[in-house]
């Protein structure tokens, strides 16, 4: 068994001259990823907001918010793996651009729910709509930027989801309180319309701004896209010179179902503070405004951590051992909040470790199935690994939502969180010590 150390210096990567080039690719790509990601993530989870006024003005008890919450990510799940073979087929632009103005169209939909079941059907509708989002765009990172260069650059595009939340909370809590009543709709009516338009309009922008692969990129030099699109030929290459996978195989390789099962338990903690956070600071008696602005501060940290991880990663060429401090850190922190719920600064400063272990974690993670296979059959493990990863979504929210709607509190909730970071820090140890994990430890 080969150990975490550092690995070689992979086949393909970038020279020092050529960090020039890849710096250029970040600065013109990523920001505009960044935003994309930003109002994929709100418009996914805007409903934990909208629940402080919603779940009265139409009677949801905690457990109907929590299956609405849920069916999200089983629209999600049937549909990850077709959208991303569909966005291997038609090109990132495209289905990148669709994906925007289906899921903008339905969010903002959501504005009009009157019911248990219309909730039901536009939560269902968004997940499908949203689906191959993420994986399609880790995707196409990896047909962007060398692998030396991965963990940063997804670090620092996956610092918009706590990003979302800094920036969204704060307004959702806004509108709740000061657009109630305003042209006859309820605050959460307004957030729904006036987060979701955006999606639209920004998934019409793809259509110009968004090169599927270094040839089409008209701002680089000719020279400069020669030698980005050789580096990742040679690194292609070289991945498929060890093993060349077949389609198929994505979807029974024991290294993919193991980082799948490491991804749900990340994204578990991850959905829990997504959807939960919100109101266990609103059980502290706070306004709705005042949880805005609270809410933020475990994603500003978060982002933080992000960012500064994912570099050390990538600068001491390692990942297993990064991957694991951080989800035991997150795993600390949901046991800090889970024994100290009643008092409130210890609860939030649980919170906040938490935050900052899972959003650590998430990027490094994912530098991981995009250096093990290629092509399509990257494509198809990405989805598969994320489709996975978010079935946590269709367990966990009800599965909370019935604890707090049986205990009358979120203790309970806060020992399920930590028990399943415990068991996601043990897969990776399984990962670490797998022969199909032996070219990747770095």
């Amino acid at each position: 068994m080969q150990s975490a150390s550092p690995d070689p210096q992979p086949a393909g990567s970038a020279t020092p001259g050529d960090g020039l080039i890849i710096a250029k690719a970040a600065r013109r790509i990523i920001p505009h990823l960044i935003l994309l990601y930003i109002f994929a993530f709100l418009d996914r989870v805007n409903v934990s907001f909208a629940s402080l006024q919603m779940n009265a003005d139409l009677g949801f008890s905690t457990t109907v918010y929590s299956i609405g919450a849920s069916l999200f990510f089983v629209g999600y799940f049937l549909f990850e793996v077709p959208s991303n073979l569909a966005l291997a087929k038609f090109g990132p632009r495209l289905w990148i651009a669709r994906i925007m103005i289906t899921w903008g169209v339905i969010s903002t939909g959501t504005a009009f729910i009157s019911g248990v079941n219309s909730y039901y059907g536009m939560r269902l509708l968004l997940g499908i709509a949203e689906a191959g989002f993420f994986p399609g765009i880790v995707v196409y990172l990896g047909s962007w930027f060398p692998r030396a260069f991965r963990a940063r650059i997804t670090g620092v595009f996956m610092m918009a989801i706590p990003v979302s939340s800094l920036i969204g909370n704060p307004i959702s809590g806004l509108l709740l309180d000061h657009m109630n009543g305003v042209g006859a709709l309820k605050g959460w009516q307004w957030m729904f319309l006036l987060e979701g338009v955006p999606a639209v309009l920004l998934g019409i922008s793809c259509l110009w701004l968004l090169p599927s692969r270094p040839a089409d990129a008209a701002w680089l030099t000719p020279a400069e896209r020669t030698r980005l699109e050789t580096i990742l030929a040679e690194e292609r290459a070289g991945l498929e010179a060890v093993r060349a996978y077949k389609l198929s195989e994505a979807f029974t390789n024991p290294g993919v179902l193991l980082l799948a099962g490491i991804l749900y338990c990340v994204v578990f903690g991850i959905t829990g503070i997504a959807f939960f956070l919100p109101q266990i600071i609103k059980s502290f008696g706070y306004s709705n405004t005042a949880v805005g602005f609270l809410s933020a501060v475990p994603y500003l940290c978060g982002a933080t951590a992000m960012v500064l991880w994912s570099r050390r990663s990538d600068r001491k060429r390692e990942r297993i051992g990064h991957i694991i401090a951080a989800i035991l850190t997150g795993a600390a922190g949901f046991l800090l909040t889970t024994l100290f719920l009643d008092v409130h600064a210890l609860a939030m400063l649980g919170l906040v470790i938490a935050a900052v272990g899972l959003f650590a974690a998430n990027p490094v993670v994912w530098t991981l199935p995009t250096s093990v296979m290629t092509g399509t059959a990257a494509a198809a493990a990405v989805a598969l690994i994320n489709s996975i990863a978010n079935l946590s979504g269709v367990v966990g929210p009800p599965l909370l939502g019935k604890t707090v709607d049986l205990t009358g509190g979120f203790a309970a909730a806060g020992a399920i969180f930590t028990a399943t970071l415990l068991v996601g820090a043990g897969l990776v140890l399984v990962f670490s010590r797998s022969r199909l994990a032996a070219g990747i430890q770095k």
